[in-house]
């Protein structure tokens, strides 16, 4: 047991988080902060990118922010170099960039039905959700094979594993809302990238694995929180936190003989 803690530690490690600026990519920074590892955090948002690194910096942590757009080749090859020319490794990645679109009082309503989804919409969120995460697999695994040695974490959602309730997002006496159909694919995408690739790097020593969050609460309307936990088995929304422990358990050397996998963090949604 005296043993135990040293399987999260990451003191040494350097981790790569893109949108690293988001609701859930600023948590999972920090975690990896805390841990012990060198922080890399990579975001098109600039302005939450420094506040974030500003944050982290003050608070001790070695950690330095990369401006990325993730469905750009020249733009993640970039944000790739910049890691090894300041840290001479990578050791873990983060894939949490996506495009999702909310249903919290910051964001306006998503008619997005599918019967007349645009197509320039559904193009975007390929090239951002599932083309922007294999590039950056793509890019930080030839670093990884050089060291003999990585850590690949693709951010899924329940979303990928079943279909959106929309029933969660309508509301009477207003248009009709829905979670887009892309999301579903794109996450769904998300897992056969991740199984591949564990597949694929079998005896290289380079683990691939997704985590697959429940619906997370960021300032929902009181329906819609109501409507939510009560699919969920613990009837609740996710908090923010709430999936830092699996994050960290997937990124460190807890995880140490579990590649190919999918850690759902749902509150129960999928068993019901």
């Amino acid at each position: 047991m005296s043993d135990l803690p040293k399987l999260f530690d990451l003191h040494g490690r350097v981790a790569l988080i893109t949108g690293g600026a988001g609701l859930l990519g600023s948590e999972f920074c920090l975690t990896l902060a805390k841990a012990g590892a060198s922080v890399v955090a990579a975001d098109n948002d600039k302005t939450s990118l420094d506040q974030l690194v500003k944050t982290l910096r003050q608070a001790g942590f070695d950690s330095f922010g990369v401006d990325v757009d993730v469905s750009k080749p020249e733009s993640v090859n970039q944000m790739i170099q910049e890691t090894i020319n300041t840290y001479d490794r990578l050791d873990i990645l983060v894939n949490s960039a996506a495009l999702d679109p909310k249903f919290d009082p910051q964001h306006s309503q998503h008619p997005n039905s599918f019967e007349d989804y645009p197509l320039e919409n559904w193009n975007l969120a390929l090239a951002v959700n599932l083309t922007g995460m294999f590039l950056c697999c793509q890019a930080a695994v030839k670093q990884m094979l050089a060291q003999r040695k990585g850590v690949i974490v693709n951010l899924c959602s329940i979303y990928g594993i079943t279909a959106p309730d929309q029933r969660l997002y309508q509301r009477q006496g207003q248009p009709s809302q829905y979670k887009p159909v892309y999301y579903s694919v794109t996450k769904a995408g998300v897992l056969g990238l991740t199984s591949y690739l564990a597949a694929y790097f079998a005896g290289k020593n380079i683990r691939v694995n997704a985590l697959s969050p429940g619906g997370v609460y960021n300032k929902h309307d009181d329906e819609f929180v109501r409507a939510y936990s009560a699919r969920t088995v613990l009837g609740r929304m996710a908090d923010k936190g709430d999936m830092n422990g699996a994050l960290l358990f997937l990124a460190s050397d807890a995880s140490a003989y579990m590649t190919g996998a999918n850690l759902v963090i749902d509150g129960g949604w999928s068993t019901w």
